[in-house]
């Protein structure tokens, strides 16, 4: 593998990257086009994202590519790999068996770009959630034939969640092959996207974290990890504000779970903070800031932090240098948390 980092010491991981490849994109505007799909938190995404409009057409660009655009801006950038994986909703806008199909053509294109370019990038599995034993399957081949890293899960599927058992199948075959799901944010569910739409609330700067600690917690109240233990959750955006309601989260869940007043809420073998600190593992994906990439390494542990850039959706080249100069670590920290941690948990 080529040795990008001679002089630092370590060499500088992006966690959290989109990818999209032309034929997801054509299938994105297929969808505009036709309207479907009754998911209003996509068409207000991706109704600006497909256009037409600078910005866009810029994203649309660095978004579909596995190739020198890409590298040329991780160099720009100063990012030496990236951890590739497929952009919301991915596959899971899709018919379930038509996603699983799909599944199969990205990871396969995938796992090509990463042939070519192996001491730049690395992958995560696509899977149709919906269509368990075949999802479980894919993330089997992604990872045993592939090379891939882990698995994707762009959060919720036209409003289901995974909390219900008869999906889980996935995450036993993740447990099993001992490689992270990351649980990635996804347009906002059309009974939940309202509120948000008219202030531009929807996506990244607010509705994202809502849905996807959702899917966290939910996963958590569920008993996954009662069931599968050695399950490892990977949160981006400095843990979608989980990480800054450790407590309140576990006091409350410690006394509804004893009530019985939910039917579906009992109580589980650890406390729900527990969790949230042995089960999951954190980015800094779109959070540019040293402050809270600091409490997360304090409240979680250094060895549960990694680095991200959230590439294309937020792309910005100064970045790096501004987290180097602010983060305030030692080698030994700064070089777990752009390299060490994102080396182990995806076996680089």
């Amino acid at each position: 593998m080529t040795d990008h980092t001679p002089t630092r010491g370590y060499r500088r991981i992006a966690t959290e990257e989109a990818w999209c490849p032309p034929e997801l994109f054509r299938l994105f505007r297929k969808e505009l086009e036709e309207k479907t799909i009754d998911e209003p938190g996509f068409h207000s995404l991706y109704g600006f994202f497909a256009s037409e409009a600078p910005r866009a057409k810029a994203l649309a660009s660095r978004i579909q590519s596995l190739g020198e655009e890409r590298i040329a801006d991780m160099d720009r950038s100063g990012i030496d790999m990236q951890i590739l994986a497929l952009t919301a909703p991915g596959v899971q806008l899709f018919d379930p068996i038509e996603g699983s199909a799909l599944a199969v053509r990205f990871n396969d294109e995938l796992a090509e770009g990463v042939a070519r370019h192996p001491d730049r990038f690395a992958g995560l599995a696509a899977f149709s959630p919906l269509d368990p034993g075949p999802a479980a399957r894919e993330l089997e081949r992604g990872v045993t034939k592939l090379g891939l890293k882990g698995g994707i899960l762009n959060g919720h599927v036209n409003g289901t969640y995974l909390d219900d058992p008869q999906y889980w199948e996935v995450f036993e075959a993740a447990e099993a092959l001992d490689v992270p799901i990351y649980l990635h944010p996804n347009c906002l569910p059309k009974d939940m996207v309202q509120p948000f739409l008219k202030r531009g609330l929807d996506a990244a700067v607010y509705g994202f974290a809502c849905d996807t600690g959702l899917h966290a917690l939910r996963l958590v109240v569920a008993g996954l990890f009662d069931h599968f233990p050695k399950l490892q959750i990977i949160l981006g955006h400095c843990g979608e504000a989980l990480p800054y309601w450790l407590y309140r989260i576990s006091y409350m869940h410690g006394h509804i779970s004893k009530t019985g007043r939910y039917p579906d809420v009992a109580p589980l073998k650890r406390e729900a903070k527990d969790y949230l600190r042995e089960n999951f593992l954190y980015t800094n994906s779109g959070v540019a800031d040293p402050d809270p990439i600091n409490y997360i390494r304090k409240v979680i542990g250094p060895e549960r932090m990694m680095y991200a850039m959230d590439y294309p959706w937020q792309f910005e080249p100064q970045e790096i240098a501004l987290l180097e100069d602010g983060l305030g670590l030692d080698a030994a920290g700064m070089a777990a948390f752009f390299e060490g941690n994102a080396a182990r948990v995806f076996k680089l």
